[in-house]
């Protein structure tokens, strides 16, 4: 069983699909890993960290040569893995909603396609959920780009000069990003307030010492979707949390949105003329702007100003940790193959409940349920 790890060609990316650590253990196991060269540069892992791991460090051709699992973080183009033998797997992220023509071509080259941002939100598959551990890193970096764009302090301080008053800061949407963005702005010592559709998520905000901003009484406050994830609301909860956020957010110097639904693009929930509201200085981080953005105004890959007010849109944001954002990914993989490890055939065997949900293609097919229904 031959595995390989490829540098990342996507515009941008830093991450790497397996890190030294990675590669000892699928050693272990009893498969070769070959990772190629320079794959790990950008994620301040150099090559012979990995051949120090055990790993053969060649050319792209060579790493592909005889494959049977090809890692990566972005799914390469299938054109690029030509001479890959039909039947191999292909373990990353594929963005299928988005990039359909890509899984469309993987099945047409034979391949396998197995979707990491399909893994269901199952108790088992905690440690393989891509989507977790890097919203995760993305919601930390979130606060972080924040105050690099605001232009005062975080904290309240006393000073014989006068008080400084703490920041006041805003997460809308409490996923994992959103947990971590309230967390590490209370550790920065803002004053912080969080919202979300999902009535559950009230105790989580409480038990960080945050403030929750709810709609009460409207029909739709539950907002509960598949595995999860926050789902559509009704048009009267729509219009009152747009009078409750607009009231609030006018007193909030940061805001931060993270609300994502799948498939579907990214819900508005800030408008411009509530960003007008907001007084100069202020800083907004638009953590789904990839996804059409919940922010009017924000642009993917660029830092705005509106009224007076930041926009922050960074493209892939886990990718600015890149080292970390690659230990935990690569970690998800591993957690992944090594479940279905069989010992006697030297290879991982999915089973139905995950393998179902994350494989894409196969057979020269798209079978995925989530594609072709």
């Amino acid at each position: 069983m031959k595995i390989a790890a490829l540098r990342e060609t996507a515009e941008g990316e830093r991450r790497v699909a397996a890190t030294p650590e990675t590669v000892r253990k699928f050693i272990a196991l009893g498969a070769t890993v070959a990772i190629e060269t320079g794959a790990g540069t950008t994620a301040s892992i150099d090559d012979a960290a990995y051949r120090d791991a055990g790993a053969s460090v060649v050319a792209r051709g060579e790493a592909l040569a005889g494959v049977d699992i090809v890692l990566g973080v972005q799914a390469p183009e299938a054109a690029s893995l030509a001479g890959v033998a039909a039947g191999a797997w292909v373990v990353a992220t594929f963005n299928p909603f988005g990039e359909r023509a890509r899984t469309d071509a993987y099945a047409a080259a034979g391949l396998e396609a197995l979707a990491m941002e399909f893994m269901p939100r199952i108790t088992r598959a905690q440690s393989m959920d891509v989507l977790s551990s890097q919203s995760n890193l993305s919601g930390y970096k979130a606060v972080l780009d924040a105050a690099a764009e605001y232009g005062r302090a975080f904290p309240m301080m006393m000073t014989a000069a006068g008080t400084i008053a703490a920041a006041k800061a805003f997460v809308m949407g409490v996923g994992v990003a959103g947990l971590q963005a309230i967390a590490t702005a209370r550790r920065l010592g803002a004053q912080v307030s969080a919202t979300d559709v999902r009535s559950a998520t009230r105790e989580q905000i409480l038990s960080l010492g945050a403030k929750p901003v709810f709609v009460e009484k409207v029909a739709g406050i539950e907002g509960e979707g598949a595995g999860g994830y926050a789902g559509e609301t009704s048009p009267e909860y729509k219009v009152a949390q747009a009078e409750l956020v607009s009231a609030h957010i006018a007193k909030q110097d940061i805001v931060i949105t993270t609300a994502l639904i799948p498939g579907r693009p990214a819900p508005r929930l800030v408008s411009d003329a509530q960003i007008a509201t907001m007084r100069p200085g202020s800083v907004v981080v638009d953590l789904a702007v990839e996804q059409g953005g919940n922010v009017e105004g924000a642009v993917a890959g660029e830092v705005v100003e509106r009224h007076g007010v930041r926009i922050v849109g960074h493209r892939n944001v886990p990718s600015r940790l890149a080292a970390d954002a690659s230990a935990l990914f690569s970690r998800n993989l591993y957690n992944f193959l090594s479940a279905f490890w069989d010992k006697e055939a030297g290879r991982p065997v999915l089973d139905a409940e995950i393998g179902d949900e994350v494989r894409l293609t196969q057979g020269g097919s798209v079978v995925n349920a989530r594609l072709t229904g």
